[in-house]
């Protein structure tokens, strides 16, 4: 447990002239408020907000920052009143209190709608003031540091969002040691397996590592030195969870992967980076395509470096940063260095380019409705490897890495993007799929006669630029569906003998479209022609049923024929709502079983698609469609389901996993094995489950045969 004398020490260290008291005072009132609380560990609750503090003290936040990491647990947890704390400790520590007690009560759960909402109030809490949102990552990182005394279905549920959710934007911030450290905490408890087995794996080889590490570290600084060049020369081994990406990304084994130890020289200016670059590639062969300049592109947060990796001795890989001291106060503190003490108060600029990237979220936040929309958003905007391309004029442009020219049409302007014929990069004519990479220049050729298709939607990246796209989208086939739903009704009203024109300013109309919660008339015809309300349905609720005797229907219309063709008894388990007997299929690219959130879609002539909640494709696809389903538990409906095991290449391993799968109950409708390079096999199974509980089961049991590494649902990849 860190001591209070240990908090003062590390505040002083940045801030001599802090003044204490609060802290103190902070910490008197938590000790008494939780006195007599535990942990899970059963330790004393006040080891937890000490620690939080001493977090935010090795950050270099300010006094009122770390009296609130002291209080931020005492209003949620305690009898102690958000007045109360602002009548001891002040406005500005009661607001940060407050701010992070309401990000403490937000849950992100799978079902994106609430997952968006509650991102919406992050984000409100996090423009308003950042520090609340460094104080939440700070609680995060030591629950983080406790969690194996949690139930193990918590365990992984808290491992999962701080890997989805918090990790990002502690990345975000610049705060790499805080990011790796929360990646490899929810890698141990995601993946306990994998964890330990490269947890071993990384201890056995650190004797050989060291050797290594010492002789590049060596080499550098007395190359580096010998030009008369002042350095600091340092190796560090990447983090657990950055090695098992690179093992995954490039499928190797982990004695494949050479560079799992990153090398950084420090050096007093610019212009000696640029040299000791260039010193670094005459002693040893740069490795293509394999070095950055975050120097002359600094990341979005700030982040200054050069990066390349070269051959080393041996002919292993070695990745080496070269910076500058003040650039290396940032790439440790994040968010932290770009703050002032003046007087010991922390004063932050509030138009600093590092909280663009926050405001740029609340704009969109308002502007995107659509939960999905949204969501996709904010996991694009967290995960920002940048690619930077010049437009004609020589302007920069910032995009994420595989966007696409299209995508820098809009960037540039929406009628840009809207109009956009075809592209040049670097003055020739490409596919407007074409990736864009570092130093392009970009040339975007308009036509008045072109526009979005919903191709585009396959083409382009970036959240925005699809938001844009699907805005044109829905507004052209809201115009087509008002269209063809008036020509419907119009033509059912003439097969009873009526005229539509006669109906549409009655009272008769103005009632209905109260009655079944639409704007307008235009609204209804709508409805009709996408399929959601029947042409029929509506004359029924337009005319007296004595009145609509009198005249009679000639033939069927080509909308009831419509609704003859879908309206079949639907045994697929699923419910939609306000409909009956509607015919229901599946969408192949996501393939729902029964337990997952799901949500229809209303398609012309095929009835109604099923798709799970969160699956990307729906976000082409046009909200106006969208129709409420869920499952209907009484059903016994079995579903297939693929699932990808992947393992070491031994005998035997097929018949294990035959055998658990039998043993749960489960059919297997189809298998294979597919050996490959480094003794592993891929293993793919079509099997047919009742629910997601039971598919959870199946992996779980999978998970614990010798020899499997891991087990994953496959989605098909084909669309409805």
């Amino acid at each position: 447990m860190i001591r209070l004398n240990e908090i003062h020490e590390k505040i002083l260290s940045y801030n001599p002239d802090a003044d204490l008291d609060l802290v103190n005072k902070a910490y008197v009132f938590s000790a008494k408020v939780h006195n007599g609380q535990v942990r899970m560990s059963g330790e004393p609750y006040l080891i937890h907000p000490m620690e939080v503090a001493g977090i935010l003290a090795s950050l270099r936040m300010d006094i009122p920052t770390i009296a609130a990491g002291l209080l931020h647990d005492t209003v949620e947890d305690t009898w102690a009143t958000i007045e109360e704390i602002t009548d001891l400790f002040g406005k500005e520590v009661a607001d940060l209190v407050e701010g992070v007690t309401k990000i403490s009560n937000i849950t992100f759960n799978t079902e994106v709608a609430k997952q968006a909402e509650n991102f919406r109030k992050m984000l409100v809490a996090m423009a308003k003031d950042i520090r609340v949102i460094i104080i939440k990552l700070a609680d995060r990182l030591n629950n983080m540091r406790t969690l194996e005394y949690m139930s193990e279905d918590k365990r992984v549920g808290i491992a999962k969002e701080t890997l989805d959710i918090y990790a990002p934007i502690a990345h975000r911030l610049g705060i790499y040691w805080l990011k790796s450290e929360l990646e490899d905490l929810s890698f141990r408890f995601t993946k306990p397996e994998m964890y330990y087995r490269l947890s071993k794996m990384v201890a056995k080889s650190r004797k050989e590592r060291e050797k290594y590490v010492n002789e590049v570290e060596h080499i550098l600084k007395e190359t580096l030195e010998k030009e008369g060049m002042k350095v600091e020369v340092s190796g560090r081994p990447k983090h657990i969870y950055g090695i098992y990406q690179k093992m995954e990304k490039a499928n190797l084994d982990f004695e494949q992967v050479y560079d799992i130890t990153a090398f950084r020289v420090l050096v007093d200016s610019i212009k000696d980076c640029y040299q000791a670059l260039g010193i670094i590639h005459t002693t040893w062969r740069p490795v293509p395509d394999r070095f950055k300049d975050y120097i002359a592109m600094p990341k979005t947060n700030m982040y200054q470096s050069l990066h390349t990796t070269v051959i080393g001795p041996k002919g292993e890989r070695a990745e080496i940063q070269i910076r500058t001291h003040d650039m290396h106060k940032v790439a440790e503190e994040g968010i932290a260095a770009h703050w002032k003490y003046k007087e010991g108060k922390l004063v932050d600029a509030k138009e600093d380019v590092t909280f663009r990237w926050i405001r740029h979220l609340i704009e969109w936040q308002q502007e995107l409705k659509d939960p999905e929309s949204f969501m996709q958003f904010v996991k694009v905007d967290l995960f920002p490897d940048e690619v930077y391309v010049f437009t004609p004029k020589g302007d920069v442009i910032e995009l994420p890495v595989g966007a696409t020219p299209l995508d820098f049409a809009y960037a540039i302007h929406t009628d840009v993007g809207n109009h956009c014929a075809s592209a040049k990069i670097n003055g020739k004519i490409v596919p407007l799929k074409t990736p864009l990479k570092n130093g392009d220049t970009v040339e975007i050729i308009t036509s008045p006669t072109a526009h979005p298709t919903r191709d585009w939607l396959r083409i382009v990246v970036v959240s925005k630029t699809k938001a844009k796209i699907r805005q044109w989208l829905s507004k052209e086939e809201r115009e087509q569906s008002k269209k063809i739903g008036k020509e419907l009704l119009a033509s059912e009203f003439t097969k009873f003998n009526l005229d539509l024109s006669k109906f549409i300013n009655s009272n008769e109309v103005d009632k209905y479209l109260m009655e079944a919660n639409l704007k307008s008339i235009d609204n209804l015809y709508s409805q009709i022609g996408y399929g959601k309300l029947s042409p029929l349905q509506t004359i029924k609720h337009l005319i007296p049923i004595d009145k609509l005797q009198e005249h009679k229907p000639k033939s069927d219309s080509a909308i009831s024929k419509l609704f003859k063709l879908v309206a079949r008894k639907s045994s697929t388990a699923v419910k939609i709502k306000g409909m009956d007997d509607i015919l229901v299929r599946f969408a192949h690219c996501c393939n729902p079983i029964v337990g997952d959130p799901i949500v229809g879609f209303i398609t012309r002539g095929r009835g109604i698609t099923i798709h799970t909640a969160d699956c990307t494709r729906t976000l082409e696809l046009d909200p106006e469609r969208k129709i409420e389903a869920e499952w209907d538990t009484r059903s016994n409906i079995l579903r297939p389901v693929k699932i990808l095991v992947t393992g070491i290449d031994k005998p035997g391993l097929l018949a294990n996993i035959t055998n658990s799968i039998s043993s749960l109950g489960v059919n297997i409708i189809r298998a294979s094995v597919a050996p490959n390079r480094n003794q592993k096999s891929t293993l793919m199974f079509e099997i047919a489950v009742k629910d997601t509980h039971q598919l959870r089961e199946l992996i779980n049991s999978i998970s614990k045969i010798k020899d499997v590494t891991n087990v994953e649902r496959v989605m098909a990849g084909e669309t409805a």
